[in-house]
């Protein structure tokens, strides 16, 4: 794209040398981008394993897996119809056709042309069916056809006609005569492909330019007419129009057929088209030798072993994708008429001075040698001719391969197949393929069938398909829409300037640059904040939800990168409570064995094993989405929310008389610490190294401790230490201190004001699980004093109360503490400004022509509009109301 971006430098008028030279150069430039992303994100590997698909180790796997096939009876060369790309000038396989739905008359640019003389801005027409009409031989009458392609008219090889048809049986074995060359053309019958029911009931063929065509073409013996050039011009068949570009010949052959007096009309019509997956031009079917690879036999292996549950796909519902396509499958062509890549093991032979003998002419197809190397195919050479190696002419075949043949070997084309080494024996085959399930056939199914072929094993036993990562708005990534996001723009930051600069660096064309270019200044206006390689990797997995796509909203990310901070700070903070304490190797056993742990350390203890199993339960499922959560919540509410805020008294003190207490909180705290900072290491790499080596112990826990967090173990849940009755404790404790919260809140009691609480219970476990965790509802409720079912005499008056559900009610002693004159001056103050807008909207709503005249969609936010605000009114209401009679309790007490 780069070359194609600089007119200068054309592909064919560089010359393929000079061509392969430019692309290992941006290869050596550019190529190390993916793993510098990947290092960057924390990846793990073996980076001096890092291979490519045209290094020798793997060109020399290509070559024999060529071979093999060939010798196999699978691979062969044939001519036949296939998708052709012009701008590439190269066959396509069909999965690497996108398709665009066209509903009518649709106007398009084409890149490959120069622009439409019919349209202001050069575009072109589709998504029209065009009548016209044949004269038949020796007649006056004609015969109308129609096509949503009027180029390919030039390359008619016959009209079709239903042979039931009566309107059309005296003229069975008639000719039509091409009204641009004379040439005859057969009226044939033919019930398989003619529906007497659509259009006129005639159908024109052109058998070298449209599949359906193509088998009617083999069925009846047609002459195949090939009227386009490999870029897509008119060639020696198209007459007067020879030499125009294919849509340009469109228009010139409607003109054309005006003039004569055959041209019916058009109308939209519904298609299809076929688009190019790499250049975005329209495809073009067209006969060309090719080399194709019969996988029937591989596929139907590969949909043996998942059906028999050897093969594992992950999330399960591909497998419908992984079976209609494989069930379906067609012969692969493997053959591209490219530069880069893997050229063709194969060579056409003959004697020196030999004429007649074309390598274009399938005639001669038996002349192709498929060799390991050119010695070797001068020895088959020899024997297929006849004669001795210096009358024996070699010429290679200048196509490469496919570049998923290459990429179907890769699982054991890297540890060095086709020979023995100790690398395949030890590493092959592997056990888990992660991968995208846009790629499911194109390379997962191909890994498969080669795999299994060429080595008799599965190259691995579990597919896992990720999602695929989307803009916010769910489109796809895509260059031309300048909605794609490097790794790096988001870890390290990224301005605008920049954003827009590589755009103009990059290889679009300059009107898609300012396309893509207003694209990302409406989604990064400010740039891409900094985020780091944890946040982006957390905030990827919380996205991961099995078998949907990412819609990426950096927001969320930047979100994540938060709680980074709050990791970080949260930790830094609980150091201090640690900084005196010397943890040992079985500082867990020490804990759980003491019989000094209060319910809150039997809770963070139990709170941490659930997350164990969780965690290990979600990775072992590949549900990471939910081990993320699991693993957020853990921290976020557990740790920080509940432990944290519960030990401050108890590690503050230092007395004597607490020293066991405090020792306790301090191993319980240690631990969830440490072994949550373990159980966030796979997603957040970082970070939690960092943190993990500064926790207090490191270097002193003998000979079995790790040096890197990256080599201790995964925590795993000990269910002896899980404690269901302290967690139920601590939610009816945790209830209790949510009601205390919204009491201050209401009332706006200042943080440091220590408040009087009142809980009304059921006697039974709730009862005894707020008397045990006293001390801690005092500490996360801010109070002074907390009764549990204190008699009802000895509750005061002038209380705040928060039912918090049928056994449960908590009252705050709220006299003294509250102005009530005040609070209700504000209130009255927020109801002033509330109620203002609501009767302005109601005015509006009430007027007439409302109904009539405002849209369905306005009345429906109107609607909700007013509804808010009668709500607060309602609620700021009651409050004024609740705060008087409080003030006359009091004041009557």
């Amino acid at each position: 794209k780069i070359i194609i971006k600089q007119p200068t430098l054309p592909r064919h008028d560089l010359g393929r040398e000079e061509f392969v030279k430019k692309v290992w150069e941006w290869k050596a430039e550019y190529g190390n981008r993916i793993t510098t992303q990947l290092r960057r994100l924390g990846s793990s590997v073996d980076w001096s394993r890092e291979r490519f698909t045209m290094d020798d180790m793997c060109s020399k796997a290509v070559v024999e897996a060529f071979n093999r096939f060939h010798e196999d009876g699978l691979l062969y060369r044939a001519q036949r119809l296939g998708n052709w790309s012009c701008a590439l000038k190269s066959a396509i396989s069909e999965i690497e056709v996108d398709y665009k739905e066209l509903e009518g008359r649709t106007f398009l640019e084409v890149k490959t042309h120069k622009g439409s003389s019919i349209d202001p801005k050069g575009r072109y027409e589709f998504g029209v069916l065009t009548s016209f009409a044949y004269p038949i031989e020796d007649s006056d009458e004609k015969l109308v056809v129609a096509t949503t392609r009027l180029e390919t008219m030039l390359g008619d090889g016959a009209v079709a006609v239903h042979p039931e048809d009566a309107r059309y049986k005296h003229l069975h074995g008639k000719f039509v005569v091409h009204p641009f060359n004379g040439r005859r053309i057969p009226i044939i019958c033919d019930a398989q492909l003619v529906d007497m029911a659509f259009g006129t009931g005639a159908v024109k063929i052109t058998p070298a330019h449209d599949p359906n065509d193509y088998e009617c073409g083999k069925r009846h013996n047609l002459e195949f007419i090939t009227v386009l050039t490999l870029d897509g011009a008119i060639n020696h068949n198209g007459s007067q129009f020879e030499g125009m570009m294919r849509y340009d010949a469109r228009i010139a052959v409607e003109e054309a057929l005006k003039e004569k007096g055959l041209y019916i009309g058009k109308e939209p019509n519904k298609m299809r088209l076929g688009l190019c997956s790499r250049s975005g031009d329209i495809l073009e079917p067209m006969i060309t030798p090719q080399w194709y690879v019969n996988c029937n036999g591989m596929a139907k292996r590969a949909t043996d072993v998942v059906r028999n549950g050897e093969l594992k796909i992950v999330p399960a519902d591909h497998e419908k994708t992984w079976f209609h396509w494989l069930d379906n499958i067609r012969d692969w062509c493997v053959s591209r008429q490219l530069w880069w890549g893997h050229q063709i093991p194969a060579w056409f032979a003959t004697k020196k001075g030999e004429t007649g003998v074309l390598k274009t002419d399938m005639k001669s197809n038996d002349r192709w040698v498929v060799a390991r190397s050119e010695e070797d195919a001068y020895a088959k050479a020899e024997k297929l001719l006849g004669c001795s190696r210096d009358e024996i002419v070699l010429e290679r075949d200048e196509d490469v391969l496919d570049t998923w043949f290459s990429s179907g070997l890769f699982p054991f084309s890297v540890m060095g197949w086709p020979e023995k080494t100790g690398d395949l024996e030890a590493f092959y085959p592997t056990s888990l393929l992660e991968t995208g399930c846009d790629i499911l056939f194109f390379w997962v199914a191909r890994m498969v069938m080669m795999g299994l072929h060429l080595t008799d094993k599965l190259p691995f036993h579990t597919v896992y398909l990720h999602a695929m990562v989307r803009d916010k708005e769910g489109r796809k990534m895509s260059k031309s829409l300048g909605n794609v996001i490097d790794p790096l723009e988001v870890i390290s930051g990224c301005t605008l300037d920049t954003l827009l600069s590589k755009l103009e660096g990059g290889n679009l064309p300059p009107k898609e640059v300012v396309r893509a270019k207003k694209d990302q200044q409406a989604d990064f206006p400010d740039g891409i904040p900094e985020c780091g390689s944890d946040a982006l990797r957390f905030g990827l997995l919380a996205y991961t939800v099995q078998g949907k796509d990412v819609n990426l909203d950096m927001k969320r990310v930047v979100g994540y990168r938060m709680f980074c901070n709050k990791l970080w700070n949260a930790t830094k903070f609980a150091l201090q409570f640690v900084s005196d304490f010397q943890p040992t190797p079985n500082i867990l056993e020490e804990l759980m064995g003491s019989g000094k742990m209060a319910v809150r350390d039997k809770f963070i203890i139990s709170r941490l094993m659930a997350c164990c199993e969780t965690v290990n339960d979600c990775f072992t499922n590949y549900k990471f989405g939910d081990a993320q959560q699991a693993a957020y919540s853990f921290w976020m509410n557990d740790v920080c929310d509940v432990y944290l805020e519960l030990i401050k008294p108890v590690v503050y003190d230092t007395s004597d008389e607490n020293k066991d207490n405090r020792w306790v909180a301090q191993a319980a705290l240690w631990i969830a610490i440490e072994a949550g900072l373990r159980i966030l290491h796979p997603m957040m790499p970082f970070v939690t190294e960092e943190l993990w080596q500064r926790l207090p112990g490191r270097g002193t826990l003998g000979d079995s401790e790790p040096e890197s967090i990256m080599l201790a173990k995964f925590p795993e849940c000990n269910e002896a230490y899980k404690n269901l009755e302290c967690e139920e404790s601590m939610e009816t404790t945790m209830n209790i201190v949510r009601a205390c919260r919204s009491l201050r809140q209401q009332y706006n009691i200042p943080n440091k004001v220590l408040t009087h609480y009142f809980v009304k219970m059921a006697s039974g476990q709730p009862e005894e699980a707020a008397k045990s965790q006293t001390d801690d509802i005092k500490t996360l409720g801010k109070a002074a004093t907390v009764d549990i079912n204190l008699v009802e005499e000895a509750i005061p008056k002038s209380v705040g109360i928060v039912v918090v559900d049928e056994s449960t009610t908590v009252l705050m002693d709220i006299k003294g503490l509250v102005d009530y004159a005040a609070e209700i001056k504000k209130l009255e103050k927020q109801l002033s400004k509330t109620t203002g807008p609501m009767e302005q909207l109601e005015t509006k709503m009430t007027a007439p022509g409302y109904d009539e005249n405002v849209s369905d969609e306005v009345k429906a936010t109107n609607s909700e509009r007013i509804d808010g605000l009668k709500k607060k009114a309602a609620d700021i209401e009651k409050a004024i109301l609740n705060f008087k009679n409080l003030d006359e309790i009091e004041k009557a007490n």
